[in-house]
């Protein structure tokens, strides 16, 4: 499962339009200039540079990156599979208690 990083204001509303699928990817939405992804992987002056760019900007607007949490889409399916799992259970302890009887 994907994990999604955005950013959160001064008041812990969710900052959307900013929302990405890495931290990195996300400050390259908050900075204003391009920064390039390939040279932000390899060289470590050129990350060093982004990275305070990207503090900067979160300090001053009083932003924070976050993770945001993930929301369980299977959840029908998973709560049938546990459903499942307990009737068989069920059906295996009165099986084991009838056989020992």
């Amino acid at each position: 499962m994907t994990r999604v990083w955005t950013v959160k204001n001064g008041n812990g509303e969710v900052l959307s339009h900013f929302t990405s699928a890495s931290p990195l990817e996300v400050g390259r939405k908050l900075v204003p200039a391009h920064y390039d992804a390939f040279r932000l992987q390899v060289s470590a002056s050129y990350r060093e540079l982004f990275e305070r760019a990207v503090k900067q900007i979160l300090k001053d607007q009083d932003w924070r990156i976050v993770r945001e949490p993930r929301k369980r889409q299977n959840s029908q399916r998973h709560d049938a599979t546990r459903g499942m799992r307990s009737k068989i259970a069920e059906q295996a302890r009165l099986s084991f208690a009838s056989q020992s009887q």
